[in-house]
């Protein structure tokens, strides 16, 4: 009886063989008590030091602080190797959903008396974005400015002050960018350069020029402009587009259901083509070719030197050009006898050269030439024909001849794009048809380019109204905020009917004839910008070598035609020209001819779209 009552002898037999037993003889513990004893700690965990288990706040604690020291590795990580490339993205989706959040939640007919506080935010964030960011962000900002007569106010207004522009980096960057390229330092012993200027003379979103002076050995006393970019942009560039196609893709597929993604592929590939310095050399190269062959420029514009040699896809090198920048409006003026040099106006940097001849009007009419040579001619366009891009220089033919002449410099090959001769044949043909009111071909030409409202595309290219038939327009006084945005979309959708069709090109054209417009503007308007691009696009008509001899003969009647409706355009022209001699004589600021044309356009996308564009936004 008491052996039955005595434990089986576990203690000989293995631990395994009688869990149960063992199990059966430890002391119970409550669920409450094993919960006071582990929950605290983390179901047992002890401190280090083997003490009381941490507290519930320490343990967070702890945790924050293992977060935040992650976050700071990650932060630290990505301004080193990515130039803080992945933050700069964050940014620009986070402000890009709060857009569109915002939109969706308050772009309502309900809230239509909100709207304008809505257009408000909407452009201060995207003001901050860009301008934060800045890089290749100034320079997409700058593509949507040259459009911005299509957007709200308030957008007009804060891109208007969108300007490229941007602290220089230390010269510390810039010898390491040198050291990385040639192998050695810019000046020194053992430097690219005899002297270079530590100082930048110009600093820009992606990179800044210095002046330097070459080895006696390889062109004694010659002074160049060496353009160095800034490091952070080849690092950023790839996200940076990235982030730019994401967001263009949410504005058409989520938010706004307009064509927004057609162009983004063709605008990505130019943008990235800015950045490669040797891709600008070979530009000014061949820009260069193309004006030694045109009689009618040859001696009238110039591109500076450019030294391959000097050059990398990061570091480029070109001829040093002293002049005045056509940014310089006063500047201009004086140095091309415009405004007089008396003793008691402040002294500005054009008196260091002789008064010129030909006035503001030679300036504007070499630059209408030039541009329109490259888009009819050549096919080759420079597409950011800006006045900081633009020097004028007395002649440097030293012989009597050129004396007291001017030269028309052009800077910054950096964007062009090529057009092919059926585009050239195109758009000559658009041209002749709007100046000759031929809307048979003006709409035969934007039904093929995939455009659904040819009297707009016909406004927009000539930058003044066309209609080509009399219609009752909307009466937007009437409408509300909301119905007013809602039409809009509508005609922007209409506008746009075949995106597969419309040359990407147009979009680099256009931006190059509304600045050059804007340019002409700026001085009075002293040239007939129309007509003289006109003429080009009718002289290509008639010298395209691809033309049969009858052919030729008609285009060659057509041309003598042509000019003599022109002379309508000259007629007109000068007409306001002594309208604005009339109202300066009586002490009054009278319109140009380009203020006119912009009044009008002001006044059409009033009654056409609603929208109440600015007096600047016709500038480029």
């Amino acid at each position: 009886m008491l052996a039955r009552l005595q434990p089986p002898a576990c203690h000989i037999l293995p631990r395994s063989a009688c869990p149960g037993i063992l199990s059966r003889s430890r002391p119970k513990t409550s669920l409450h008590a094993r919960y006071i004893s582990q929950g605290a700690s983390g179901y047992g965990a002890s401190s280090p030091s083997g003490g009381q288990p941490r507290s519930l706040l320490q343990r967070y604690a702890l945790r924050t602080a293992i977060a935040a020291l992650g976050l700071g590795i990650a932060y630290e990580v990505d301004k080193e190797l990515h130039a803080s490339a992945i933050i700069r993205n964050l940014r620009t989706l986070w402000t890009c959903a709060v857009i569109a959040l915002d939109y969706k939640l308050n772009f309502k007919h309900e809230k239509e008396g909100d709207i304008p506080a809505l257009q408000e935010r909407v452009a201060q964030r995207v003001y901050d974005l860009l301008t934060t960011n800045a890089g290749l962000y100034i320079k997409i900002g700058q593509a949507f400015a040259n459009n911005a007569a299509l957007l709200p106010r308030p957008m007009q207004e804060k891109f208007a002050r969108l300007f490229d522009d941007a602290p220089q980096v230390p010269y510390s960057v810039v010898e390491k960018v040198f050291v990385a390229e040639f192998g050695r330092p810019p000046a020194g012993p053992n430097g690219v350069f005899e002297v270079f200027e530590e100082q930048a003379a110009a600093s820009a979103s992606i990179a800044q020029v210095h002046r330097a002076k070459l080895k006696a050995d390889d062109r004694s006393d010659e002074w160049v402009a060496v353009k160095i970019q800034k490091p952070d942009v080849s690092k950023q560039v790839e996200w940076d587009l990235g982030a730019f196609t994401v967001v263009m893709w949410m504005y058409e597929h989520w938010l706004f259901n307009i064509p927004a993604m057609f162009a983004v592929n063709f605008i990505n590939d130019h943008l990235r083509r800015e950045l490669d310095f040797e891709a600008e050399v070979r530009n000014a190269t061949e820009t260069t070719s193309y004006i030694a062959r045109e009689p009618r420029l040859a001696d009238r514009v110039y591109v500076p030197k450019v030294y391959p040699e000097y050059s990398t896809k990061k570091v480029m090198t070109a001829e040093w050009i002293d002049g005045v920048r056509l940014s310089d409006r006063r500047g201009i003026e004086r140095l091309m006898g415009s405004d007089a040099r008396e003793s008691s106006r402040p002294p500005l940097a054009a008196d260091r050269f002789p008064v010129l001849k030909g006035g503001s009007e030679w300036v504007m009419r070499t630059m209408v030439d030039l541009f329109s040579a490259q888009i009819f001619d050549w096919g080759w366009v420079h597409c950011d024909p800006h006045p900081g891009n633009i020097i004028i220089r007395p002649h440097p033919d030293p012989t009597k001849a050129k004396k007291g002449q001017a030269q028309f410099v052009l800077l910054d090959h950096g964007l062009y794009v090529r057009v092919s001769d059926a585009f050239q044949q195109q758009y000559a043909q658009l041209w002749k048809g709007l100046l000759t009111l031929d809307f048979d071909v003006v709409k035969g030409v934007a039904s093929e380019w995939g455009i659904g409202t040819p009297d707009l595309f016909a406004s927009a290219t000539l930058m003044r109204p066309v209609r080509f038939q009399q219609s009752d327009a909307p009466d937007f006084d009437k409408m509300d905020n909301y119905e007013r945005g809602v039409l809009m979309k509508e005609r922007l959708k209409g506008f746009l009917t075949d995106t597969d069709r419309l040359p990407k090109e147009l979009l680099f054209i256009g931006r190059n004839m509304r600045i050059v417009q804007g340019n002409n503007q700026s001085f009075g308007s002293p040239v007939n910008r129309v007509r003289i691009t006109g003429y080009w696009a009718s002289r290509f008509l008639v010298t395209s070598h691809k033309l049969a001899t009858g052919r030729r003969i008609r285009e060659f009647f057509n041309h003598f035609i042509f000019m003599s409706v022109l002379f309508t355009s000259d007629i007109i022209f000068w007409a306001t020209k002594i309208r604005q001699w009339a109202w300066h004589l009586s002490g009054r600021k009278g319109q140009s001819f380009e203020d006119e044309l912009e009044a009008s356009m002001r006044s059409f996308a009033k009654s056409n779209f609603g929208i109440d564009v600015p007096a600047s936004a016709f500038e480029g």
